[in-house]
């Protein structure tokens, strides 16, 4: 007998959890076209509930096309009900790093899903009305899940964890306290930075201090992982470097024998502006590092500590469609140019 999945915790009414558990299983093919659905009295028996209940969500079924009832039957999964997965994509902020994930995960995605796109901002509590009203109506929910520094992390967490684990997609970020058996594709920030800073030693040899621009979030409206800091310091301090870290290269006076490290494309920019007005030369005297490739950095020759995006959106799209719940770090890697 069909299975439905109820919450007794829930305060959802019961009929919504009906229609929920429905429609989610004739998207995902567990009921198939056609197939005959339990009686009203059999699910009302079977769950103990009211048969009211179980007529008042049928109804709703019948009126949203997912469900048809034949006369001395019963009620059957309608013939021409949509195959297609409903997906939605809750990203932190639209960038044009987050563009090519997007553009990316579509295109593998291809006609086989429906992606709506909404963006939380960094905003714990925008990110749960935008859970909250979405609940149900989707079969997987993609997720960034980036926040504010000054946000409880248990806050966002509870609404995480209202997601079923089997609809959860963790993309850019993994959450090691969230124990579930969800997907994620993601970076490891401490790590990465660390690693790709430690991959370059023969280029940081001349510098005598690095300094890490990352900027606050008074003065630059999204947030950065801070983990990216962790990974830094840890770096400069395993290998003896003198280092900085400071919120803006604008008031930045530049010295030789450093080397900055800068995560804001406007950051950079400064840099580039400031070595060029002053007698330095970039990548013998002045270092510059650049977080995420671009074209721009590639024609400028500008080093840069990125990770494959378009791979990262590839890859999402594809363990989704194959239904695999497992957790895979994203390629990271440093690109070698002159600017070092």
């Amino acid at each position: 007998m069909y299975q439905l999945k109820l919450n007794p915790v829930d305060k959802k009414p019961k009929y919504k959890q009906i229609v929920e558990s429905i429609i989610t299983d004739i998207e995902k093919t567990v009921l198939k076209i056609n197939e005959q659905l339990p009686s009203i009295s059999e699910l009302s028996e079977e769950y103990y509930l009211a048969r009211d209940t179980v007529e008042k969500a049928y109804k709703e079924l019948k009126e949203r096309g997912y469900i048809t009832s034949v006369q001395g039957k019963g009620f059957y999964v309608e013939k021409n009900v949509a195959s297609k997965l409903k997906i939605l994509l809750v990203f932190n902020k639209l960038s044009s790093y987050k563009k090519i994930i997007y553009y990316s995960f579509l295109k593998t995605l291809g006609d086989k899903a429906k992606v709506d796109l909404q963006i939380h901002h960094y905003n714990a509590t925008l990110f749960k009305e935008i859970i909250e009203n979405n609940l149900g109506k989707y079969n997987y929910y993609v997720i960034m899940p980036h926040f504010f520094q000054d946000i409880d992390k248990v806050d966002y967490m509870k609404i995480i964890r209202n997601i079923p684990p089997d609809q959860l997609v963790l993309l850019d970020k993994d959450l090691p306290g969230l124990d579930s058996d969800h997907l994620a594709v993601y970076q490891d920030f401490e790590k990465d930075i660390y690693s790709a800073l430690a991959s370059a030693t023969d280029l940081l040899e001349k510098y005598k201090k690095l300094v890490l621009v990352f900027p606050s979030e008074v003065n630059y409206p999204f947030n950065y992982p801070f983990e990216i800091v962790q990974g830094f310091c840890l770096f400069c301090i395993e290998y003896n470097k003198e280092f900085e870290i400071v919120e803006s290269a604008y008031d930045q006076i530049i010295y030789p024998g450093t080397a900055y490290i800068a995560v804001e494309e406007t950051d950079l920019a400064e840099l580039i502006k400031k070595v060029r007005q002053s007698s330095y030369l970039l990548g013998r005297e002045i270092g510059i590092i650049s977080f995420n490739e671009t074209t721009l950095k590639e024609l400028l020759s500008i080093t840069v500590i990125t990770t494959d995006f378009e791979t990262m959106g590839r890859m999402t799209a594809a363990l989704l469609l194959e239904k695999k719940h497992i957790k895979i770090k994203n390629a990271f890697s440093m690109i070698r140019r002159n600017s070092l």
